[in-house]
């Protein structure tokens, strides 16, 4: 691949967004747009591919914000709502390209098959309904994108199997508390990693900021950037500031090329 990898961050909070409806807290009050945090998703651009990982409540607003005239496919990293509940609008996608592809853990795909079975059923489909493409993820079996082989990375959220995905030089992880060794070692060499976030207290299913730090501090990309932000981690521009050379809190619209 010779052309630039262009990533878009459509997201970078947590399930409830920032601001939270109806909250008072400080960070969800604050005039800074960097703390004013959608559902989290990034948009990956190359060549004349456009593909999206997570397609959450937010999808809509993101797609149109970020002007995404067309998109090649969908990864999905696990099948929580705040990842997949955007499926459904898709709709505009589908009626200009056909069927969309997506890419998922048999296991999230079966989850998408129930939650949407409108989407997925041969005999109850409604006219207008989109549909899919299922293309499912193993691990340690790297996949096709246009011209980028992605390798597919393997964590754990809590009890629950998730994926993050290796395109080219370029990792994004998301919703990750534990990772074995082995799969550290498939995110070496990354110029840029993308990994969670949530705040400075310890969580049980996400990494808090210390284990992020310490996790960047294993697979030693050139930058990081933090993702899937709570409120609760502070003010933007104030943790940014503390944080040590090469890392960085992503915010909603960052633009990285690679």
């Amino acid at each position: 691949m010779n052309e630039t990898l262009r990533i878009t961050f459509l997201g970078t909070g947590t399930s409830q967004g920032i601001p939270i409806i109806g909250s008072k807290h400080p960070v969800c009050l604050s005039d800074d747009q960097k703390d004013k945090r959608l559902r989290v998703s990034v948009l990956i651009s190359w060549d004349s591919y456009n593909y999206v990982i997570d397609c959450g409540p937010d999808f809509r607003q993101q797609m149109l914000a970020y002007n995404v005239h067309k998109l090649d496919g969908i990864l999905f990293t696990h099948e929580h709502s705040d990842h997949t509940a955007g499926l459904d609008d898709i709709r505009p996608y589908f009626f200009r390209q056909g069927d969309i592809p997506i890419f998922a853990h048999k296991r999230v795909a079966d989850s998408l098959r129930k939650r949407f079975d409108y989407i997925f059923s041969d005999t109850n489909r409604y006219p207008g309904a989109p549909c899919v493409d299922v293309n499912l993820v193993e691990n340690n079996h790297p996949f096709i994108l246009g011209d980028i082989s992605v390798v597919p990375i393997s964590a754990k959220h809590n009890r629950i199997q998730v994926f993050g995905y290796r395109f080219w030089d370029f990792t994004y992880l998301t919703d990750v508390k534990t990772m074995d060794e082995r799969e550290m070692d498939k995110i070496k060499g990354s110029k840029v990693l993308v990994v969670n976030a949530l705040r400075e207290e310890a969580h049980h299913s996400h990494f808090n900021l210390e284990e992020a730090l310490a996790f960047v501090e294993k697979v030693k990309p050139e930058t990081a950037y933090f993702t899937h932000i709570s409120h609760l981690l502070g003010f933007h521009a104030e943790v940014e500031k503390k944080l040590p050379e090469g890392v960085h809190l992503a915010y909603d619209g960052l633009v990285v090329e690679i």
